[in-house]
């Protein structure tokens, strides 16, 4: 995770062109640490140096328009793509096999909850693209997910004051330990879906 005084230097060179393009390429599944530019644009905005509301209002649009490209992405075909890496590369595959059960259990609403999820919030918009999930549908919980998880994030940068620094350690040290937790949780349910889908059938009483 880059130091927050780092992020703040940077937004300070390229404000919210810099916020946009970094929740954007993040939701495309680019490794930067979005999280943490929203904390710290919240706190630039706790000291004005950059406007709450256009904060607000960048992240938002560009976590939306973000998924949504990765929707359109799995829906032209994308999905074999991110089939291969996964095939390939052993953290991709960890993460894409985690999200298809979560999406196998939850459905739509699994577009909402992998908004919170670091590793998981990037592959939700292919995956609901490729399993042919109507748009409108998708565009739905996709901007509720961004409004809610845009706001805290902010919100939380502009309150924090000088605990900055600690504030974006827990973030990314709870984001892991949520996901984890999930991850869990998702297995255990499709265990219990998976044995009694398959449980053979209990033999009628003979009369």
């Amino acid at each position: 995770m880059l130091d927050p005084a780092t992020i703040i230097k940077w937004l300070d060179t390229w404000g919210y062109l810099g916020i946009f393009a970094c929740v954007f390429v993040g939701n495309l599944g680019i490794p930067v640490p979005e999280e943490t530019v929203m904390l710290v644009a919240g706190f630039l905005a706790g000291r004005e140096i950059l406007n709450l509301e256009a904060v607000y209002a960048v992240v938002f649009v560009s976590a939306v328009v973000g998924d949504c490209c990765g929707f359109l992405f799995g829906r032209t075909g994308g999905q074999r793509v991110i089939a291969r890496l996964a095939d390939r590369f052993a953290f991709v595959r960890n993460r894409y096999d985690r999200l298809q059960t979560f999406f196998h259990i939850h459905g739509s609403k699994a577009v909402f909850m992998a908004r919170f999820i670091a590793g998981a919030r990037f592959l939700a918009g292919p995956m609901a693209g490729a399993a042919g999930m109507p748009f409108l549908r998708f565009l739905a919980w996709n901007v509720l997910g961004a409004l809610v998880w845009c706001t805290l994030v902010v919100t939380v940068g502009y309150l924090v004051g000088d605990e900055l620094y600690r504030v974006a350690m827990l973030a990314h040290s709870a984001t892991r330990w949520a996901l984890l937790a999930i991850s869990v949780i998702a297995l255990v349910l499709y265990l219990l879906w998976w044995r009694e889908r398959h449980q053979p059938a209990a033999s009628e009483p003979e009369s």
